[in-house]
């Protein structure tokens, strides 16, 4: 089970096509402060249908993407 088990069900669960989230938002709902290790990570919602579409730093977001088929 992935560290961002919680987050990635519950972007699943997003009924919109794409939207951003802060990094503490992101740390609220997965359970774990968002990392470095997030890095490696960001593939897994790919296995749920989404895709991480951008990291900003600048602003500390992650924006998601629905994968279309």
């Amino acid at each position: 089970m992935s560290k961002y088990e919680k987050l990635w069900n519950y972007i699943e669960e997003n009924g919109t096509e794409s939207f951003s989230l802060t990094f503490d938002e992101i740390a609220r709902i997965a359970g774990v402060p968002l990392d470095h290790s997030f890095l490696t990570y960001k593939k897994e919602p790919e296995e749920f249908g989404w895709k991480v579409a951008k990291i900003s730093m600048k602003n500390k977001t992650v924006a998601f993407e629905k994968i279309v088929m």
